[in-house]
């Protein structure tokens, strides 16, 4: 239904825990190379446990590779930056979901990419850098899922 894009990934937890959160969401992950570590690490597997059989990953190239194959209508990027909060946007199935590295966050050039519909940011506390990645992943798609009504949940 809804579509996370990881954009240079470093740390191999936070992604095997994407692959588990698309598993139990129906969501597809897509990582945009480079990638901070290899698919087969033991991290990314532990993290994601069983679910990476569950799970709909497809890693690209590069970002324009990335919006070859998902050929997004909208696509949400997500920076502290943005003034607009993730429960301001009525999510639509086919929505992607942009997030940044996890120690940078996504840069100017992504940012100004046009195929970003609208920079978005999770509410935090003054002086706080970010959080953690699976967690603000988890954060939206549960919120999108959410406004769908969890479709095929039990």
């Amino acid at each position: 239904m809804f579509r996370m894009l990881f954009h240079e990934p470093c740390i191999p937890p936070n992604t095997g825990n994407a692959i588990r959160l698309a598993a139990n969401t129906g969501c597809e992950l897509h990582l945009v190379e480079p990638l901070g570590f290899d698919l087969s690490e033991p991290k990314v597997k532990r993290a994601g446990l069983d679910y990476h059989d569950m799970a709909t990953v497809s890693v690209h190239a590069d970002l324009l590779e990335a919006w070859s194959a998902l050929a997004p209508k909208r696509v949400y990027a997500f920076t502290a930056h943005a003034d607009t909060f993730y429960t301001d946007i009525k999510y639509e199935s086919g929505d992607v979901l942009l997030f940044g590295p996890e120690p940078t966050g996504l840069s100017d050039a992504v940012l100004s990419d046009p195929h970003i519909t609208e920079t978005v940011r999770i509410p935090m506390l003054p002086g706080r850098r970010s959080l953690n990645l699976a967690n603000a992943a988890s954060i939206v798609i549960y919120e999108a899922w959410r406004q769908h009504g969890f479709p095929g949940a039990v």
